[in-house]
C-alpha cells in the first residue's frame, strides 16, 4: 500500500497556498477600499454610508444590526460596540461622576448642565481612545452614549425616576437640550459623541412588568406630558440617536410603534438620526408582547417602523446568533432588504459623523489632551453642581451651623458610605467624598462623633462559616465552575466551563484561581450548593468584593453587587429555618484587575443602637444622614426589604429602621438637622414636623459629601428647587400602573403636598418687583416678553432660581399651572438684577383634551418668583391677553 503522506503534504501545501493567496487578496481589497467612495471624506456622510452598505452581503448587513456590530475585514470596517453609558458621567474607570439627574434638575441651571455634558463628552472621547489602545472593544468603549433619560417622573414609586429630570415636561426639555448639545459638541462636521435620549416615550414603570406591559394613554397625555422633552431634544437639540422603550403603548410595542416612530419622530419632528432599542426590547415584540408570532417577524416590523440598531442583552437571541433573525426576516419575505439598507445607512452615517472612517488629523476631537480626564476643572464642576442641587426644605434657624457648636454627632447609615452618593448608572471615580469626610474637612475645630445607629443599609456582614455549606451532591463546601467572563453574570448564555472543583466557601482572590483561568483579563465563576442555618430567623445574605455578583437563594434573586476598584457589597434579606437546607447560587464576573469576592451574612437587627442615642446626648447638635440608595430603587432588580418591589417602591415613606433611628435621637432634645440621600420623593412627615432643619441632597455625585458639608456650614447658600412633588404618602397617588396624568404632578394634582414642585429655601431673602407685561393684546403666534427685577434683601450673598409659571385660559386640557421659564442667578447682599423672559409660541402653548397643541385665545396669568404661587415663595404676577388661536405642530 502506497504511503498517503505525500498526498496529505500536497494538500496542506495547496491549502497553505490558497490561504496565503487569500490573505494577499484580502489585504489588497482592504487597501483598495481606501479608494472607494465610502472612504472619501469629501463626500457627504449619507452618500458614503450608502456606498458602503450597498457593497455588503446580507450576512454582513445583518451583523451590523445589533449593538455588538461585527468587523467586515474585506471592506476595512472595524467592529464597533454601540452600547456606552453616560447618564451623569461616563460609565468607565477613573472618570468624573456628577450628581444624579434628579439632582441636576434641582439646580435649575441650564448652562451648567450644558457644560457638564460637554465635559462628559470629552471624557467619553478620551476613554474611547484609551480603550481602543488597550484592545477593549466591549460595552462602554464606544462614542454613542445612551443618555439622557427624558422620561417623565410621573410617580415617585418608579425606581428609575432618579435618572430623569423630574416630573415637568418643560424643565425636562430644557435640561435635555442642554445635555444633548453639550455631549454632541459644536463642530459643524463631526460629533464629539452622540447623545441618545431615552426611553422613547411613554415609559416610567413598574419595573417588573416592563418587558410585557401595554400602557393605555390618551393622545392628550402623550403630546402634553410624555413627548415634549424628546421633541425638544430632537427638534432643538438635534440628537443623533433616540432609544425606544420596552413597553407597548396603546397596543404597539414602543420599538414598533407607528405613532411614536413614524408619525411623530420621523414624520412631524423630522428626525434624521438612528433609533436604538432598549436591551431585548426587540426580542420582546414577539416573545413577550406577542405583537408578531416569530422573531424574524418581530425584528422585521421593528425595522420597518424605524428601529435601526437592536440592543441584545447577551451574545445570542433565544439560543441563536443575534443576526440570524434579520437574515431570516429578509429571506422569508418579511423585511425588504432595501428597508434593512435604510437602517444601516443611518448607522454608518452616524459612524462617519463620529470620524471613524476619516484620517485622525481631520477630526478635531482626536486631539483632546488625556489630562482632561477626571481633571481638577471637571471635579470643580461636579462640586459646583452638587452645591447647586442642594434643596433646603426646612430651617428654623439651626442652619447654617453656628461657630459655637463644638460637638457634632453624625448619625445614620449613609454618612460614611460613598457608593450611594453616585447613584444609578454611574462609573468609577478616583475618589468620592463621603458626608463624614466632608464634615470633618468643613468643621476642623469641632469634635465629630459618628455612629451608624442601625444595621439597615449598611451592607456589613461576616463570612459565612464553612461548616454551613454543602455541595449539590452533599459534600462539604460549594461546587465552583470557572469560565472566561463576557461581562455581567447571566448575560452570557451557557458559558464554556474551563475548570470545575469543590471549594470550602466563596473566598475568591487572584491567588487561588484554577490554572485554567489564572492570568485571564476577566473571569466568571458560578458557585452552587446549599446553606443550612443553625437557627431560625431573618438574615442578610450577600457578597462582598470587586466586580459583578448575583446571589440567588431557593431560586429567588436576593442580592446583586457591582463594584469597581474599591470593594463593595450587596446583601438581601432572607428567612432561614434551623436545620433546613436553602439552595445557593452565586454568579460572579470580574470587571478588571484582580478578582475578589466572598460570601457574607448577618442576622437582621434594625433597632436603633444605644451608641447613637448616647452620641446624641453628648452633642451640641446632631446631623442625621438617612434615606435610600440605588440598591433599593433602580432598574429592575431583586430587593427584599419591606416597602420595595423589583426596583420600585411600594411605600414612599422613609424606611422604618431609619424613621425609628431619627425619632430616637430626636427624643434627646438636641438640635437636629436631617440630610436626605435619595433619588425620589420621601414622605418625611414626622421629620418635617420635628427636625430643626431638613436638607435634600439627592445622590449628589463624587463631590457630594463636600457639598453637603459646605451647605450645612453656610459656605454654600442653598438655592436648589424640587423638580418633583413630595407627597404626604401613597394615599395621595393614583394606581402606579395608571399612566393618565389626571391628579398627577403639580400640573394636575389638586391636593396639598408635603413639599411642592419648585420649592426650596435659602439663607437669604429675595424680593421681586417691576414686572412688565404687554399692555395690549398679543396676536397668537407672537412672543410675549416679561421683565422683572430681583433683589437680594438679605444679609448674605446667594443664588436664586427664578421660576416663571403660566395659568391658561379656561380650555379643556389645560393644566392648572405650568412652568414655562427659569433662570438661575447670583446676587450679592443688597444687589438687584433685571431679568428678561421671551415666551415663544411653544412656551405659551397648551394641549386640548383631544391632543391638539395650540396657543389658546384668552386671558393668561403670569407669575415670576422663587417657587409656585401660593406656596410662600416670593414673587410677582400679572396678566396678558392673546387674540386668536394658533394651531402648533405636534
Amino acid at each position: 500500500m502506497k504511503s498517503r503522506r505525500p498526498r496529505v503534504v500536497a494538500r496542506i501545501a495547496a491549502c497553505t497556498g490558497i490561504l496565503f493567496f487569500g490573505s494577499i487578496l484580502q489585504l489588497a481589497v482592504a487597501q483598495d477600499s481606501a479608494k472607494l467612495p465610502y472612504m472619501n471624506p469629501s463626500l457627504a456622510p449619507e452618500q458614503r454610508a450608502a456606498d458602503l452598505v450597498h457593497r455588503m452581503t446580507l450576512a454582513e448587513k445583518a451583523s451590523q444590526m445589533y449593538n455588538n456590530s461585527a468587523a467586515v475585514p474585506r471592506l476595512n470596517v472595524p467592529a464597533y460596540q454601540w452600547w456606552s453609558e453616560a447618564l451623569h458621567g461616563v460609565i468607565n474607570q477613573g472618570v468624573t461622576e456628577y450628581p444624579e439627574p434628579i439632582g441636576l434638575a434641582a439646580t435649575f441651571d441650564e448652562p451648567g448642565i450644558h457644560l457638564m455634558a460637554k465635559q462628559i463628552g470629552i471624557e467619553g472621547r478620551i476613554k474611547h481612545v484609551q480603550n481602543a489602545r488597550e484592545g477593549h472593544t466591549g460595552i462602554g468603549g464606544g462614542l454613542d452614549f445612551w443618555a439622557p433619560n427624558l422620561n417623565i417622573f410621573r410617580d415617585p414609586r418608579w425606581g428609575r425616576g432618579q435618572e430623569t429630570y423630574g416630573e415637568d415636561p418643560f424643565l425636562t426639555g430644557r435640561m435635555g437640550v442642554a445635555y444633548v448639545t453639550g455631549m454632541q459638541g459644536d463642530d459643524p462636521r463631526y460629533y464629539l459623541t452622540i447623545a441618545t435620549p431615552k426611553h422613547y416615550a411613554v415609559h416610567s414603570g413598574p419595573e417588573p412588568t416592563r418587558h410585557f406591559a401595554d400602557v393605555d394613554v390618551s393622545k392628550h397625555d402623550e403630546v402634553d406630558t410624555y413627548e415634549p422633552g424628546f421633541r425638544a431634544a430632537v427638534v432643538e437639540g438635534k440628537a443623533g440617536s433616540v432609544m425606544c422603550a420596552y413597553n407597548a403603548i396603546n397596543g404597539a410595542p414602543a420599538c414598533a410603534s407607528p405613532f411614536l416612530l413614524q408619525d411623530q419622530l420621523r414624520g412631524k419632528w423630522g428626525f434624521q438620526g438612528y433609533v436604538v432599542s432598549d436591551c431585548d426590547a426587540v426580542r420582546d415584540i414577539a416573545a413577550n408582547h406577542r405583537y408578531r408570532p416569530t422573531q424574524p417577524q418581530g425584528v422585521a416590523i421593528a425595522v420597518i417602523r424605524g428601529m435601526d440598531n437592536e440592543c441584545v442583552d447577551s451574545v445570542s437571541r433565544l439560543g441563536e446568533p443575534a443576526e440570524k433573525a434579520y437574515i431570516d426576516a429578509v429571506q422569508q419575505g418579511y423585511l425588504p432588504e432595501s428597508t434593512l439598507d435604510t437602517a444601516l445607512i443611518r448607522l454608518f452615517t452616524a459612524r462617519m459623523k463620529l470620524g471613524m472612517f476619516d484620517p485622525p488629523e481631520m477630526v478635531p476631537y482626536t486631539k483632546i489632551d488625556e489630562k482632561e480626564l477626571d481633571s481638577a476643572e471637571h471635579r470643580a464642576l461636579a462640586r459646583k453642581l452638587a452645591n447647586e442641587a442642594m434643596v433646603l426644605l426646612k430651617n428654623d434657624g439651626l442652619l447654617p451651623l453656628k461657630p459655637g457648636i463644638k460637638k457634632i454627632a453624625v448619625i445614620g447609615p449613609l454618612a460614611d458610605q460613598t457608593r450611594p452618593l453616585i447613584g444609578n448608572y454611574a462609573g468609577q471615580p478616583t475618589h468620592i467624598v463621603s458626608v463624614l469626610e466632608g464634615l470633618k474637612a468643613e468643621f476642623p475645630n469641632a469634635t465629630i462623633t459618628y455612629v451608624a445607629g442601625t444595621q439597615f443599609l449598611h451592607a456589613d456582614g461576616n463570612p459565612v462559616p464553612d461548616n454551613l455549606l454543602t455541595t449539590p451532591d452533599g459534600k462539604p463546601g460549594l461546587k465552583a465552575e470557572y469560565s472566561e467572563s463576557m461581562g455581567r453574570p447571566g448575560r452570557t448564555a451557557n458559558p464554556t466551563v474551563l475548570a470545575s472543583r469543590t471549594e470550602t466557601n466563596v473566598k475568591l482572590t487572584d491567588s487561588n484561581l484554577p490554572a485554567e483561568v489564572a492570568g485571564k483579563k476577566s473571569i466568571g465563576v458560578h458557585w452552587t450548593g446549599f446553606i443550612t442555618s443553625p437557627e431560625t430567623g431573618d438574615f442578610l445574605v450577600g457578597v462582598r468584593g470587586v466586580g459583578f455578583a448575583m446571589l440567588t437563594v431557593d431560586d429567588k434573586r436576593v442580592a446583586m453587587m457591582f463594584s469597581g476598584a474599591e470593594a463593595g457589597a450587596g446583601v438581601g434579606r432572607v428567612h432561614l429555618e434551623k436545620g433546613q437546607k436553602a439552595a445557593l447560587s452565586i454568579l460572579y464576573g470580574s470587571m478588571s484587575g484582580k478578582p475578589r469576592t466572598e460570601l457574607i451574612w448577618a442576622k437582621v437587627n434594625n433597632a436603633p443602637s444605644p451608641e447613637a442615642i448616647a452620641a446624641a446626648k453628648n452633642a451640641d447638635a446632631m446631623i442625621a444622614v438617612v434615606g435610600i440608595t440605588s440598591a433599593l430603587e433602580g432598574e429592575q432588580m431583586p430587593v427584599t426589604e419591606p416597602g420595595f418591589l423589583g426596583g420600585d417602591r411600594t411605600s414612599i415613606d422613609l424606611p422604618e429602621p431609619e424613621e425609628a433611628l431619627v425619632e430616637a435621637v430626636a427624643a434627646t432634645g438636641k438640635p437636629l438637622a436631617v440630610v436626605l440621600i435619595n433619588g425620589s420623593a420621601l414622605a418625611v412627615n414626622w421629620i418635617n414636623a420635628h427636625a430643626n432643619a431638613v436638607l435634600e441632597a439627592w445622590y449628589p455625585g463624587e463631590e457630594g459629601g463636600a457639598a453637603i458639608a459646605e451647605t450645612l456650614s453656610g459656605k454654600n447658600n442653598p438655592a436648589g428647587r424640587l423638580p418633583l412633588t413630595f407627597y404626604t404618602g401613597v394615599s395621595q397617588l393614583p394606581n402606579f400602573e395608571d399612566y393618565s396624568m389626571e391628579t398627577r404632578t403639580y400640573r394636575y394634582f389638586k391636593g396639598k403636598p408635603l413639599y411642592p414642585f419648585g420649592y426650596g429655601l435659602s439663607y437669604t431673602t429675595f424680593q421681586y418687583s417691576g414686572l412688565t407685561l404687554p399692555a395690549q393684546a398679543v396676536a397668537a403666534g407672537q412672543p410675549v416678553v416679561a421683565d422683572v427685577t430681583v433683589t437680594n434683601t438679605g444679609k448674605v450673598a446667594g443664588d436664586e432660581a427664578v421660576e416663571l409659571y403660566l395659568k391658561f385660559p379656561d380650555v379643556k386640557g389645560a393644566p392648572q399651572i405650568a412652568l414655562r421659564g427659569f433662570q438661575r442667578i447670583h446676587l450679592e447682599s443688597g444687589a438687584s438684577q433685571k431679568l428678561y423672559f421671551e415666551l415663544k409660541d411653544r412656551d405659551l402653548g397648551m394641549v386640548t383634551e383631544d391632543g391638539n397643541p395650540i396657543v389658546a385665545a384668552g386671558d393668561y396669568t403670569l407669575v415670576i418668583g422663587g417657587g409656585q404661587p401660593d406656596t410662600g415663595a416670593p414673587g410677582v404676577s400679572g396678566r396678558f391677553h392673546i387674540d386668536g388661536q394658533l394651531a402648533l405642530p405636534e
